[in-house]
C-alpha cells in the first residue's frame, strides 16, 4: 500500500482526526512563514501571539483563545510530538464512538484543559495540544475497557505522562491534570452502556467547561 493509499484509508477511517491534525498542520505553517523561523516559529509570529491563550487576554474579551490554542505549538519538535500521538489515539477512539460524539468528545476536552488554565494559571501563556491529548488517553482506557481489550498500555501511557508533567520543565501542568480530569469525565460518558446516556453525558460534559470558561472570565472582567 502506498503513502497515498494509507492516508485515504486513515481519512476513511477518522476524518475528525485527520481534519485535526491537518488544521494543526496548517497553523504551524502559518506560524512558520511569519516568523521565518522552522524551530521557533511560535515567538516570532502575530498568529501564535493571538492564538495562544493568556488569562488577561482571555478575560478582556480573546475567548476564542479557549480553543485556538490548542491548535498552536511552539515549533515543529513540539508538533511532531502531539500530532504522532494524536493520530495514535484519535482513530482508536473515532473508530468506537464514531466522528460525530468523538468531535464532541475532543471539543470538551480542548474547552475542559483550558478551563483549567484560565482558574489555575491565569497568567501563564499556554499553547499545544497536549491538554487534549491527556484527555484522549484517559478516554482510550474506557474504550480499550469497552472492547475488552489489555488495559496495560494506556493506563501506562496515561501513567507515565502524568509523571513526565511533574518532571518535565516548561510543561503546562494545568492543562495536563485539566486534562486528565475531563478525560475522566469523558471517560465514564464513553463507558456507558446506553449510546442516548453516553451521548448525552459527553455534550453536558462540553457545556460544564464553557460554563467555567466564561464564569472565570465574568469573575475577572
Amino acid at each position: 500500500m502506498t503513502f497515498e493509499q494509507h492516508l485515504r484509508s486513515y481519512y476513511r477511517t477518522a476524518p475528525v482526526t485527520a481534519w485535526i491534525v491537518a488544521v494543526n498542520c496548517a497553523v504551524w505553517l502559518a506560524t512558520a512563514v511569519q516568523s521565518r523561523s522552522v524551530t521557533g516559529s511560535y515567538y516570532h509570529s502575530s498568529l501564535a501571539l493571538s492564538w495562544s491563550l493568556w488569562g488577561p487576554e482571555f478575560s478582556a474579551g480573546h475567548y476564542w483563545q479557549a480553543v485556538t490554542s490548542a491548535f498552536m505549538h511552539l515549533g515543529l519538535g513540539h508538533l511532531a510530538v502531539n500530532m504522532f500521538l494524536l493520530v495514535l489515539i484519535g482513530r482508536e477512539i473515532e473508530t468506537y464512538l464514531g466522528s460525530a460524539r468523538y468531535a464532541l468528545v475532543y471539543l470538551a476536552a480542548v474547552l475542559g484543559a483550558s478551563a483549567s488554565i484560565v482558574w489555575m494559571a491565569f497568567t501563564q501563556p499556554t499553547a499545544g495540544a497536549s491538554g487534549a491529548l491527556f484527555a484522549l488517553m484517559v478516554v482510550l482506557v474506557a474504550v480499550n475497557y469497552q472492547r475488552r481489550t489489555d488495559l496495560r498500555a494506556p493506563i501506562v501511557l496515561v501513567v507515565v505522562n502524568i509523571a513526565y508533567t511533574f518532571l518535565a520543565t516548561g510543561v503546562s501542568l494545568w492543562g495536563h491534570l485539566g486534562g486528565v480530569a475531563v478525560g475522566v469525565v469523558l471517560a465514564l460518558c464513553v463507558a456507558a452502556r446506553n449510546p442516548k446516556i453516553s451521548g448525552w453525558g459527553v455534550a453536558a460534559t462540553v457545556a460544564a467547561a464553557f460554563a467555567l470558561l466564561v464564569a472565570r472570565a465574568g469573575l475577572w472582567g
